[in-house]
């Protein structure tokens, strides 16, 4: 008899139910439904478009860093 048999399901259920009382238990319910809700809007306006960085003077871009050359990788060593 392992934890798949029903009466253990029943049995943990009912243990659940009385400790939490029905009020409370779909309070509960209620208060993910919630959470979820909230967690699903701040998701899409977390789809919103950002606004593109600002420039600073003085300051480089990823553009204008120069890149490697097989040379001087070869002078490295």
């Amino acid at each position: 008899m392992g934890l798949s048999s029903i009466w253990h399901w029943l049995l943990l259920g009912v243990v659940v139910l009385l400790l939490f009382g029905k009020g409370r238990f779909s309070d509960m319910m209620g208060d993910v439904a919630k959470g979820i809700k909230s967690f699903k809007k701040g998701m899409a306006d977390d789809d919103a478009p950002t606004p593109a960085p600002k420039h600073i003077e003085g300051q480089r871009t990823p553009e204008a860093t120069p890149m490697a050359t097989p040379t001087a990788e070869r002078d490295k060593l």
